[in-house]
């Protein structure tokens, strides 16, 4: 029988915010737990940014070349195949929690679609049973029903005021609280429909009523902005200790680097003040113990319910934050912080022990095709990701043999903002030059632009913090053109290739009675 499948996405969470993964500070015991029970990969990417294109990536298993979903409110193609829909026809039925920031394809719509104007819709294939998108209607109608004032719903983020009170000595702007409490969250809604949900679903038996599997894709919000977090995770990290921000020494240095990050810095810098951008990183330590602890309670309701064994589960992120490191925060561009990612799987089924780290190059559009997998299915041939499978099932897959698994990451950042002329007037290309193609390995990371841009080629061994650009050392241009070679066969090699390798059967002539009409 194939398996339940639970798939969490949680939203901007850096790869490195895990305790297992060795943060001095903060706290992630489900996400350890999680780790201990499954397999840990270590160096798993986001293939770009932001939300709507890397969702896709995730749901398509495409890079954002071939899906082409460039920024949010972009659309995704209907024709793609997507993870809901292959379940689908696998016999679930794929429910979402939360959202997947997609835009419809117009060409499946009708002229006046309301959907035209919206671009925060649930993926097509899933059975959405709790759309929490921007809008947060559902969490504050519940909010409201728990008692808590909430504001009128086109002011919907007044919700996420903060208190107006005290700010303690030692303290910065985004530790004041909001009005709602930790058992009032964003997360603690999703989590507690999830289980509802699941509750309705599962027979006396503990099986699905219907006796299928179940498929539940679980989005939750944080630890994305707003950085704000209710007590006691507001004050559980104390700024004086938080690890410093990787950048140079000021804004002005961090810009010179690249007039990509000029540009940046005047849209979303961090703050300037260092007791604020050490806030910001406590209080996004705290969200991040926030949607752990609701977390924990998805998991151990799936405990209670009799389904752990019986159930994949798959847990990343849509991608990284920068969270003051470069003088940036959100997410953008190249830089480590923004594409790399957590990826926990545990699989009760496989073969392979549990509790191992697998350090790999893995990325988001290898989900999909893992999912599949696990389910006895195959992905579209022509999908960029690859099946995860073998290290769940084998202690070592080979990695020394050449070509048995990737040696780099590929990522993208396609920064066209069409409604708006900021990046004309920042940067003096058009909007169909934005684009940022990264190839990285174990110890280099090339960086290309289009529009004329200059690359850049960073030395992870010497500077894993990529201050230093050696794109015009001389002594570096043999070794960087070897990256660009790979960057541009890795492009080439993956460039569309849905009809690709489709032919046409030969069935000899055929005999008309009449001639064919022009």
């Amino acid at each position: 029988m194939r398996p339940n499948v639970l798939l969490v996405t949680l939203d901007q969470f850096r790869a490195d915010c895990l305790g297992v993964a060795g943060h001095p500070l903060v706290q992630t015991p489900t996400l350890d737990r999680l780790a201990a029970d499954g397999v840990r990969f270590s160096h798993h990417f986001s293939n770009c940014t932001p939300c709507g294109p890397a969702r896709a990536s995730l749901l398509t298993g495409l890079w954002q070349m071939n899906h082409r979903v460039t920024d949010n409110g972009a659309p995704l193609a209907d024709h793609l195949p997507t993870l809901p829909r292959q379940l689908r026809e696998l016999g679930y039925r794929p429910a979402l929690f939360g959202y997947t920031d997609t835009t419809l394809d117009p060409a499946g719509l009708l002229p006046d679609a309301r959907e035209l104007t919206e671009w925060e819709q649930p993926m097509r294939g899933f059975d959405p049973i709790v759309h929490l998108d921007d809008y947060i209607g559902p969490w504050l109608s519940w909010l409201a029903e728990e008692g808590f004032p909430v504001p009128d719903p086109k002011d919907y983020f007044d919700i996420y005021d903060r208190l107006d009170v005290e700010v303690p000595p030692g303290r910065g702007e985004s530790w004041a609280p909001p009005a709602y409490d930790a058992e009032h969250t964003e997360s603690a809604f999703l989590t507690g429909e999830v289980l509802a949900w699941l509750e309705r679903t599962l027979d006396t038996d503990g099986g699905a009523s219907d006796g299928r599997p179940w498929c539940a894709h679980v989005s939750y919000l944080r630890p994305h902005p707003p950085y704000v977090v209710p007590g006691p995770y507001n004050d559980m990290f104390d700024p004086a200790e938080v690890p410093a921000p990787v950048r140079h020494a000021d804004v002005a240095s961090e810009g010179a680097v690249h007039p990509f990050l000029a540009a940046a810095l005047a849209i979303v810098p961090s703050p300037s003040d260092r007791l604020n951008q050490d806030q910001l990183r406590a209080t996004y330590y705290g969200m991040i113990a926030e949607v752990d602890h609701q977390l924990g309670r998805l998991l151990d309701g799936l405990d209670e319910l009799g389904q752990r064994d019986d159930t994949l589960v798959v847990v990343t992120s849509d991608h990284g934050e920068q969270l003051g490191d470069h003088w940036l925060i959100e997410k953008l561009g190249f830089f480590d912080q923004s594409v790399r990612i957590p990826l926990i799987i545990r699989w009760p089924a496989m073969d392979g022990s549990p509790g191992r780290t697998i350090d790999a190059f893995t990325e988001n559009v290898d989900i999909l095709p893992t999912i599949l997998d696990v389910c006895d299915a195959e992905a579209p041939t022509f999908c960029d990701g690859a099946s995860l499978r073998p290290f769940l099932d084998s202690e070592r897959v080979g990695l020394d043999t050449p070509g048995r698994w990737r040696r780099w990451v590929h990522t993208e950042y396609d920064f066209r903002m069409p409604t708006t002329t900021v990046v004309e007037d920042l940067l003096g290309i058009r909007q169909d030059q934005c684009a940022v193609s990264v190839i990285r390995d174990r110890s280099r990371k090339y960086v290309q632009f289009s529009g004329g841009l200059a690359p850049l080629f960073f030395d992870l061994d010497e500077d894993p913090g990529e201050l230093r650009d050696l794109a015009s050392d001389p002594a570096r241009s043999v070794e960087m053109l070897r990256y660009v070679q790979q960057l541009l066969s890795t492009r080439m090699e993956h460039t569309d290739p849905r009809l690709a390798n489709h032919r046409a059967t030969p069935m000899g002539p055929v005999f008309r009675a009449d001639p064919p009409r022009p």
